[in-house]
């Protein structure tokens, strides 16, 4: 949906944005630049106040000159209000089409176009910012035919991770959207915690029970290098797990942040024995994640290139955790044209068929 500077921006089918969809789509174009989340929280709660004052009353306030007396609305979503009402074209949402556009380069433009789906993304269900069924259609709408929805497993608190009640009732209202989604399929998974010992943070009947599963560290990074490679080797052996999830755990940068080139990581890496790691990954049929969160990127280029010399299959994972990120795929798509990753061996290339078959054991990769 570009943007001109014009005419008012539009929803696609040339209708002109209203305030309150205007206000949304600065949202979406700001979790997609990866912007600090008071931001975000700015423009969502200027669209609340938006959709409860009402077009009418909108209007009014515009004509005169007061809906900055509206709580919560400042300059910036003011004028983006302001400028809907009266459709005219608003500077400050061209400039996010702009600025925050993210193009694959020209090696990386055949594996995006390849890719159709994503294997690790967030809801509203955990610690994502948006509803099941509108990272869905986000990710219809860039051309995917199904994502896997991996909410966060219960251990991992801060996520608002789901326990067994909840994952219940998630996998019901699952099934209710893939119903209403013509030709798009929600699959069902989780991004379960690799716990200190190597066991998984979710019950084995409940992780029979999903399509997908990804399993991540959250904690206790610094382990000494042979405790960590144990950690791992266990957890990817889980006849369960089928993809390993931002396998370094590294930050190069805070949440909310764009990470600076030549600035040191916030987090460094976990260290473990890359080899043993991915030779089970390649003897057990699990997946090697390239996370592509602008502040993760990970795993580095060499263990990347690493995993693939191993025999590994990868996926291009987002971790979306709100629908503007569900763009950043041409990031791990620049890194595996720069690797030179054959794309026959990448999951989400594969039909949502193809890949629960290979995920259940039911078919070869």
């Amino acid at each position: 949906m570009p943007a001109t500077t014009s005419g008012p921006p539009t929803d696609g089918t040339g209708a002109p944005l209203g305030p309150v969809e205007a206000l949304e789509r600065v949202v979406y174009l700001l979790d997609r630049s990866l912007a600090p989340a008071p931001k975000i929280r700015a423009f969502r709660r200027a669209a609340a106040v938006a959709r409860e004052v009402g077009p009418a009353e909108l209007s009014r306030l515009v004509d005169t000159g007061r809906v900055r007396d509206l709580p919560g609305i400042g300059a910036s979503t003011g004028a983006v209000i302001t400028a809907a009402v009266r459709g005219e074209p608003s500077p400050y949402l061209a400039r996010l089409e702009a600025d925050t556009a993210i193009v694959p380069t020209e090696q990386a433009a055949p594996y995006r176009a390849a890719l159709v789906g994503d294997c690790h993304l967030h809801s509203d269900w955990s610690d994502g910012g948006a509803p099941i069924a509108t990272m869905a259609r986000t990710a219809r709408a860039l051309g995917h035919a199904y994502l896997v929805l991996t909410d966060h497993s219960p251990r991992l608190t801060v996520a608002h991770g789901l326990d067994r009640e909840r994952l219940l009732a998630q996998l019901e209202e699952i099934a209710a959207h893939t119903e209403e989604l013509d030709r798009f399929r929600i699959l069902t998974g989780m991004e379960v915690d690799i716990l200190a010992d190597g066991s998984l943070d979710l019950d084995d009947d409940l992780l029979d029970r999903l399509d997908i599963v990804v399993a991540s560290v959250h904690s206790k990074l610094r382990m000494p290098r042979q405790e960590m490679t144990r950690r791992l080797v266990r957890a990817v052996a889980s006849p369960h797990v089928d993809i390993l999830g931002h396998c370094t755990g590294r930050k190069l940068a805070d949440d909310g942040e764009q990470p600076a080139s030549d600035a040191a990581p916030r987090r460094p890496p976990s260290d473990f024995d890359a080899e043993v790691v991915f030779t089970a990954c390649a003897q057990l049929g699990t997946a090697v994640e390239v996370n592509c969160r602008p502040e993760r990127q990970d795993p580095p280029e060499e263990l990347l290139r690493l995993a693939v010399e191993l025999g590994c299959l990868v996926a291009i994972d987002t971790d979306a955790h709100a629908p503007g990120q569900l763009e950043w795929q041409p990031y791990g798509c620049d890194k595996v044209a720069r690797v030179g990753v054959p794309a026959e061996i990448i999951v989400n290339t594969w039909s949502a068929e193809r890949l629960v078959a290979w995920a259940t054991g039911a078919g070869a990769g």
